[in-house]
């Protein structure tokens, strides 16, 4: 077997699986090779999970063989973020006081894989504790800066470092992240891959980390749009043991003709000047579907929309936390500014922390006017590649000029879409002029994942951006 196997989507590892061209224990072997052999290039693991891994491959290869078909993820394996609880390796958040914590039962993601017949191969890196605290360099994990495979200089992105990077050098052919206000999205766009933001809800989160109970998500990162569809259908759920969770109502039916708002500034002069090229390209490739574009009106300015989002997450985390902050372990984490927002949340007072959660309100009633124009809102993952690992994260925006308060836009949509709890889909659509990957974003109504899905799926079946493999990891 071939490493250019690594690189076969979910269903096409499933059409061989079915045909016995490959077994469930040789794709595992591969990928634990991979794993093993490439891995540390990219600081993506955590923890490999071989035995663990090869068991549930003879299974699935037991049952595939007598006819017991647990569906599309039978036999194929993948990683996990290191937030998520799995017997048979630590987890350990990313951050030096848990790196020896262990469970003795699955989170329910992993159970819900499980049962689906997938193949949990290794866990993958994280910026530790997800990032709660607001870290400042790349660094800020047990396993070092997670590295983008397009360029080792450069970050993959945070807090789901190690799946964006793992599944975009071929190391597994899915991974799950998580996002709080970007964590899916950003690895994704960096990494040149495809990540889900499910609406808030929809995935139990039951025996993984908290960060902030009313932001979490858990998603799937993976190559294409159908894979994430796929993965998605095995893990969403109502679950009894996550009172967060909710039923989703029957899906609307996808129109033919979607409506997609946008606004041309998030693909011009917002966008970093190196990206510009293929951010135009795409919106012509977006064009080029059967769908229609129109002006969105963009969103209101007069939100604080990063602001309460943080507000948010440094409350909640200095609750979650606050016996790791008063035992005085939290100094342990490597990340000082993280550190010393953690012990910050603490101070955070009732009013404020009700302020940010009542602008929630404000958000949800100004994307449901934009919903009122068009069936999804079209914009760009992220306005530039990867920044540098010598970069501070907030590097991530781009130099605004000056007319740019006069200017609909969507910039401000990552905050924003997360406090509203709503689905968005990354897909890569091109390299900017140094080499690095470029994604769009499509950000939908709740419960549209469906719709999300199929523009990702038509925008790939007309380009071949999520077929491109980074030099040195063939």
């Amino acid at each position: 077997m071939t490493d250019g196997l690594a690189y076969a989507s979910v269903a096409g590892l499933g059409a061989l699986l079915r045909r016995r061209e490959v077994s469930s224990t040789e794709l595992t072997r591969l990928y634990l090779e991979r794993l093993e052999r490439l891995g540390p290039r990219l600081n993506a693991v955590a923890a490999l999970m071989p035995e663990r891994a090869l068991d549930e491959a003879r299974r699935a290869e037991q049952e595939l063989a007598a006819g017991n078909d647990r569906g599309p993820l039978h036999g194929i394996p993948y990683g996990a973020k290191d937030l998520l609880a799995a017997v048979g390796a630590p987890t350990t958040w990313g951050a030096p006081p848990y790196r020896d914590q262990r469970f003795e039962h699955d989170g329910v993601v992993v159970e819900r894989l499980g049962a689906a017949g997938a193949v949990l191969a290794a866990k993958l890196a994280m910026v530790e504790l997800a990032g709660g605290g607001g870290y400042k360099f790349p660094d800020a994990s047990l396993q070092g800066p997670g590295k983008t495979p397009w360029n080792l200089d450069h970050w993959s992105g945070g807090s789901s470092s190690g799946t964006g990077s793992a599944v975009g050098a071929g190391l597994v052919p899915y991974g799950i992240g998580s996002e709080t206000s970007g964590s899916i999205v950003t690895p994704a766009a960096y990494c040149g891959i495809t990540g889900l933001r499910p609406t808030y809800g929809l995935v139990p989160r039951r025996g993984a980390m908290p960060l902030a109970w009313t932001l979490d998500k858990l998603g799937p990162m993976c190559r294409t749009a159908e894979d994430c569809g796929l993965v998605l259908a095995a893990i969403a759920g109502v679950d009894a043991g996550d009172p967060t969770t909710r039923p989703a109502p029957e899906p609307r039916p996808t129109p033919r003709r979607v409506r997609l708002g946008y606004q041309p500034a998030d693909f011009e002069e917002l966008a970093a000047e190196p990206a510009r090229a293929a951010f135009a390209q795409a919106l012509k490739d977006v064009a080029g579907l059967d769908v229609e574009l129109v002006e969105s009106g963009g969103l209101p300015r007069e939100i604080p929309y990063r602001a309460a989002v943080g507000t948010i997450v440094a409350s909640e985390a200095g609750s979650i936390f606050g016996e790791l902050i008063d035992s005085g372990r939290v100094d342990e984490l490597r990340d000082a500014r993280q550190i010393a927002g953690l012990k910050a949340g603490m101070q955070i007072t009732a009013r404020t922390y009700l302020d940010a959660m009542r602008a929630r309100g404000l958000v949800q009633d100004a994307f449901a006017r934009i919903f009122e124009r068009c069936d999804a809102i079209l914009t760009v993952g992220r306005a530039r590649g990867a920044t540098r690992l010598d970069e501070p994260t907030g590097a991530l925006a781009v130099d605004r000029p000056k007319d740019a308060e006069q200017r609909p836009e969507h910039q401000a949509i990552i905050p924003a879409g997360n406090l509203a709890g709503l689905p968005a889909i990354a897909f890569p659509c091109g390299f900017d002029a140094a080499g690095l990957p470029l994604s769009l974003q499509v950000v939908g109504r709740p419960w549209d994942e469906a719709l999300l899905v199929e523009v990702g799926r038509r925008f790939q079946a007309a380009t071949d951006w999520h077929t491109r493999v980074p030099p040195g990891f063939e």
